[in-house]
């Protein structure tokens, strides 16, 4: 009896090691862990979603290029032609472009149109967190073995889980610009310094530039990391440094020449891939890879030198090539366009803006980020790893540093944290697991667990502003949910049965109405469209009689307003006298004729009919 009991017993327990074993492989790990992430984002994030389509209106956006796109418009043809006085040619990329519209192709076999682009939207963001967490696998098993690699797993998937960026819906590129920062890191995390690792992180640098320039410093952080370590290393990196600039020259070559219009060849943007952002990068990279051919031998002064005259090149070619993007490309903008509209946006806000205006949002942002530099910085004082932690300290204080002036770059300090934390949390847990007794131990060791984790600040700090909210500002947040919407395809509906013409509206709706009418807009939130924005903003500010004339010479049809958007709501504040303020106040002029609203729709839509 008792032998047939262990018998049947047997299987469980062997398979129970099978499975342990698994687990301690790369791929098995990752494939794990993303298939429960996904399977737990998908029904959450759907049920009770009232779109399809992410918040942000960058979202939105992108679905109206991906739809022009598959209409016919040309793949070298970026303008949105029904955006602004005269059009606008958008400054993104159609690599993000090409997947969701294939995906949206794909499905339209089998499913009517909305259908088919509300299951690519579901499965392009989250389909994402796959090579996210085959990145960060890398980095964890690079910097500390199976343990590491799995803590840093769980890490990232609570950051994935609990963020925006891979929910369905969200198809802008940020998240793909993460995924990216996370790959580059893994390679440079490689300590048998192999070419593979650095092809790869020279081609994840080129798609990145190509992608969206937001991401150039960290990948000019990642070429300055290469270039010092082969100049200090020497003949022992010469394989891996030859290999990093000749992929970067390479790849970010054939992106250039694959996603740029000949005729655009010469022209330099600051906001965007260009001739700019390609020259420095093809010079930078085509030179670190001839210096690490024929000057690996020498001295390692004599490499710094080398290393120097390749620095120098590059900054002589930026002064010929770009000069103009020696600075901020927003610092053109016009001053109010910078007032009014991008002082306003919230990935734009500086550390010193969130501190004043949502000071228990600061540790969400900034904490793990500001522990991960620390523990780095610890760990190099002390001698311990010190390759590993001088590449992420680097990277941590470039992105917390990015942060600070723009809260959008707290994201990658946060995630890049996840590293130096799990190393220390594997560490910890050694401590005291040896020594279960040791209550002290046990508790840092929770802590620094907590403390890794921005989510737990996120809530730390809803729940201290929760308790601080007055009977009022409750009250105040039930009445903004409970206000009827502006951007809805109900609220918009109207525009469809109207002529095709311009629409002047507020900057947050013109995407909503891109989106769901054939119309044209005055202004969405885009820097490109300076003169659409600023002549919205002069209609809204300038007083009745003077209104008129910028609706008659922005050949306005539709006047599209709404008094509980916020930049609307702002520009009757600032002017009291001003179009927006008498609207708000009932008082409509001659000119505009209002037209019959639905009950439930917050925009009111006015006729354009000029007086003569």
């Amino acid at each position: 009896m008792t032998g047939n009991s262990a018998s049947k017993s047997s299987p469980p327990i062997v398979s129970l090691a099978a499975v342990r074993m698994l687990l301690t492989r790369l791929l098995p790990s990752v494939s794990l862990y993303s298939a429960v992430l996904i399977a737990s984002i998908l029904p959450v994030k759907l049920i009770g979603a009232k779109d399809y389509v992410g918040p942000d209106n960058d979202d939105g956006m992108r679905l109206v290029e991906v739809r022009d796109f598959l209409s016919g418009q040309s793949w070298f043809d970026l303008t949105q032609y029904r955006l602004g006085v005269d059009g606008t040619l958008m400054h993104w990329s159609r690599l993000i472009d090409l997947p969701i519209a294939g995906l949206i192709k794909f499905f339209g076999l089998f499913l009517a149109a909305e259908q088919a682009e509300a299951v690519a939207l579901a499965i392009w963001p989250v389909s994402l967190a796959l090579p996210l967490m085959l990145a960060m696998a890398i980095a964890g098993r690079r910097i500390g073995g199976v343990p590491a690699m799995h803590v840093s797993l769980v890490m990232t998937a609570l950051g994935v889980w609990t963020s925006n960026r891979f929910v369905p819906g969200a198809i802008d590129h940020h998240n793909v610009q993460i995924g990216l920062v996370a790959m580059m890191t893994a390679m440079l995390l490689d300590e048998e310094h192999q070419a593979w690792s650095y092809i790869v992180a020279a081609s994840m640098a080129a798609l990145a530039i190509a992608i969206g320039v937001e991401t150039t410093p960290f990948v000019a952080a990642v070429c300055l990391v290469v270039a010092l370590h082969w100049a200090w290393v020497g003949q022992a990196f010469q394989k891996a440094a030859k290999a990093f600039g000749l992929t970067l020259t390479l790849a970010v070559s054939i992106l250039f020449f694959s996603t740029m219009p000949p005729r655009l060849y010469s022209t330099v943007t600051c906001d965007n891939f260009s001739l700019g952002f390609y020259g420095l990068t093809a010079i930078g990279g085509g030179m670190l890879s001839v210096v690490a051919v024929f000057a690996s031998s020498a001295s390692r002064i004599g490499r710094f030198v080398a290393l120097g005259g390749i620095g120098i090149t590059v900054a002589a070619s930026a002064m010929v090539i770009a000069p103009q993007c020696l600075h901020n490309p927003l610092d053109d903008l016009d001053p109010m366009l910078v007032e009014l509209w991008l002082n306003n946006i919230s990935e734009a806000r500086s550390m010193l803006d969130m501190i004043r205006n949502e000071p228990f949002g600061i540790g969400a942002f900034y904490a793990a980020g500001l522990l991960g530099i620390a523990v780095s910085a610890f760990r190099i004082l002390y001698r311990d790893r010190v390759r590993i932690h001088a590449i992420l300290l680097f990277l941590l204080v470039l992105c917390w540093a990015i942060g600070l002036m723009q809260v959008r770059g707290a994201p990658f300090a946060n995630l890049i944290a996840i590293l130096p934390l799990a190393l220390l949390i594997v560490d910890i847990r050694r401590i005291s697991n040896s020594d279960r007794e040791n209550v002290a131990v046990a508790f840092c060791y929770i802590m620094l667990v907590l403390a890794s984790v921005p989510a737990v600040w996120a809530v730390a700090g809803a729940f201290v502003e929760l308790q601080r909210q007055t009977e009022e500002d409750k009250n105040e947040a039930k009445d903004e949910e409970n206000k009827p919407s502006c951007i809805s395809r109900e609220a918009l509906a109207p525009l469809n049965a109207m002529p095709v013409g311009m629409v002047a509206a507020s900057s947050e709706l013109g995407v909503p109405i891109l989106r769901f009418t054939r119309q044209h807009v005055l202004t969405a939130p885009y820097h490109r469209n300076p003169r659409g924005m600023l002549t919205e903003m002069h209609i809204g500010l300038s007083e009745p009689k003077d209104a008129e004339a910028f609706l008659r010479g922005a050949d306005v049809h539709v006047l599209a307003f709404c008094r509980d958007d916020y930049p609307t709501m702002q520009f009757a504040k600032l002017k009291p006298e001003g179009l927006y303020s008498q609207l708000a106040k009932g008082n409509v002029p001659s000119y505009l004729q209002p037209l019959p609203k639905a009950a439930g729709v917050g925009v009111q839509f006015f006729l354009f009919k000029p007086e003569n």
